[in-house]
């Protein structure tokens, strides 16, 4: 059936049993595959037909769940990897190379701002970091005549701050290039950046998506919509020949399959950064329960952030479900059905306050991690972001006293009360 819900796609999308197959997808754990004749196989090494013959590459599992999240964003085709950081890597690299120039919003998750401003600029690719509240002019200023991409986040880690996805992309546009979206707080449940003008989504899906903290991964969703022909000057990767595969011009060969094409036989294939097939099972699981799991991370959000709100012993709290937040706005446009389970606040006493605060906890605990069934909090100046500046951590959003709190699947008044009496202890 088409047109189904997304409540359906996360149950069921992506696979199909013929009769007499499992249910439940299969785990193909095999690194290799078997054909009959040498030029089956060259037909693969050539792009000439579609299979498997090594699992760096691609595996029916992981192409299964990769199918799955496709569907539920919207997109025409997508891949999994290793890591959400893989994805954000991946998803940029594949289209910009030494001597181009990305525009990025400024309020992004800390790993990634490295990955961008130290990592990829070794590579030789430059970065712009713009503020997300910019005006539209001071948008199209950061653009340069080698600007290959714009990247951001629906919902910013740990900053909460809502990407204005209509603005970027039409700034995006106009400069003839693609809005890359990294959608991982509010997945395609909550917000589908693609019909606002998204052209690629990345996600984490360490967190919502896996939802049990089990295995790490990550996904590249390409919408299908941009024209990299109607720009081929910008982007010979995907417009010229390719000689690592005997002159196939992806653009030409593969339509709106081209950038997930490129970036599976060039990028995978060099890097090797694939999801394991157990991952991927594991994956598969919590996306069927994806749509169920969201609610309450929200509705146990919006209690907490609340409750915080009224609490005198709190210096502020940022969560844009809260009316009083200044991006309440954006985010009842993109997401009015609820953002996330992460609340961002700040215990009076800054920073020494915050420490004893997280040491008094005692149902949510104190871990890198975000995102799932278990609510948990995280210091991040002192922690994912901490090889940034303070004035980074200001343009980023992330004063020095912030706690990042992500409210699991428990009762909200249990975390509130823990809450409570963590604060009892300043």
């Amino acid at each position: 059936m088409k047109n189904q819900r997304l409540e359906t796609k996360c149950v069921q999308g992506g696979y199909t049993p013929g009769n007499g197959e499992p249910r439940q997808i299969p785990i193909v754990q095999s690194t290799t595959f078997k054909y009959a004749t040498s030029e089956d196989m060259g037909k693969l090494f050539d792009l000439e037909a579609s299979g498997y013959f090594y699992s760096r590459l691609q595996n029916p599992t992981c192409d299964t769940v990769a199918a799955k999240i496709c569907e539920l964003e919207g997109g025409v085709a997508a891949m999994l990897t290793s890591s959400g950081q893989a994805a954000s890597f991946f998803s940029v690299f594949n289209i910009a190379s030494c001597g181009d120039h990305v525009v990025c919003s400024a309020s992004i998750y800390g790993g990634t701002y490295n990955l961008f401003a130290v990592t990829m600029k070794k590579m030789g690719i430059e970065f712009t970091f713009v503020d997300p509240d910019c005006s539209e002019k001071e948008l199209n200023a950061a653009f340069q005549p080698n600007t290959k991409a714009v990247f951001g986040e629906t919902v910013a880690n740990p900053a909460l701050t809502v990407l204005d996805i209509e603005k970027f992309a039409k700034a995006a546009h106009a400069h003839g290039v693609p809005l890359i979206v990294d959608n991982t707080f509010p997945t395609p449940f909550n917000c589908r950046p693609f019909e606002f003008g998204a052209d690629i989504v990345t996600h984490s899906t360490t967190k919502y998506m896996d939802g049990h903290g089990v295995a790490v991964g990550g996904c590249i969703v390409d919408s299908g919509n941009f024209d990299w022909l109607a720009h081929a000057d910008k982007f010979p990767g995907l417009c010229t020949p390719d000689e690592s595969y005997h002159g196939i011009t992806y653009a030409t060969k593969f339509g709106k399959g081209a950038y997930i094409t490129k970036a599976t036989a060039q990028l995978m294939r060099d890097f090797g950064c694939s999801q394991s097939p157990q991952s991927a099972f594991y994956l598969n699981l919590g996306l069927e329960s994806l749509h169920v799991r969201m609610e309450r991370h929200c509705f146990n959000a919006q209690k907490v952030a609340e409750f915080l709100e009224s609490n005198d012993k709190i210096g502020w709290v940022n969560f844009p479900g809260l009316p009083s937040n200044k991006n309440y706005a954006l985010a009842q446009k993109y997401m009015p059905n609820g953002t996330c389970g992460v609340v961002s606040f700040g215990v009076k006493g800054g920073r020494a306050a915050a420490e004893k605060f997280m040491k008094a906890l005692k149902t949510i605990a104190i871990e890198t991690h975000v995102a799932d069934a278990r609510s948990c909090c995280l210091h991040p100046a002192n922690a994912t972001h901490r090889q940034m500046s303070d004035a980074e951590l200001a343009a980023a959003g992330i004063p020095g006293d912030l706690i990042r709190l992500s409210c699991g699947l428990e009762h909200y008044e249990d975390l509130i009360a823990d809450i409570e009496q963590a604060l009892s202890a300043l």
